[in-house]
């Protein structure tokens, strides 16, 4: 499935909820689903900086394709990024850093969003692609 192709899956799931607690307990949902990270994976250089909770990230490269771990300390945070996840592992880095995350506004996610969630919401995906971005320019 396509990046685009699991975007639009999301979305699809997001439409057969009525209102935004129930789309807060689904984005919980999915953050309870993300495998934890050991704690000596949550290290300084796996925080995302501009995130009100802590969030963790650690990608790796293999056979091509980027695959993404994460954990947080607040639940919602968690799902947030389980989203991010869902769309994004499994790629080729080329893909992941010219892809346009239009799940993000289609669902309303944003604008549901406190404006420090908001930000910290911009900052996993800048890490994300940022990360795949290293990889492009390494020639991978």
């Amino acid at each position: 499935m396509s990046i685009e192709e699991k975007q639009r899956a999301i979305i699809e799931e997001f439409s057969m909820f009525d209102d935004w607690m129930e789309k807060y307990e689904y984005i919980i949902d999915l953050g309870k689903d993300l495998p934890h990270l050991s704690e000596n994976q949550k290290d300084d250089t796996q925080i995302i900086e501009g995130c009100q909770s802590r969030v963790w990230l650690k990608s790796e490269y293999l056979d091509e394709k980027m695959s993404f771990f994460a954990d947080s300390d607040a639940i919602i945070t968690k799902g947030i990024i389980a989203l991010l996840i869902q769309v994004l592992n499994n790629e080729t880095p080329q893909n992941i850093a010219s892809s346009d995350l239009f799940f993000i506004d289609e669902i309303g996610l944003k604008e549901h969003l406190s404006p420090t969630r908001a930000n910290g919401l911009l900052s996993m995906v800048k890490r994300m692609k940022m990360d795949a971005i290293k990889l492009v320019n390494s020639g991978k």
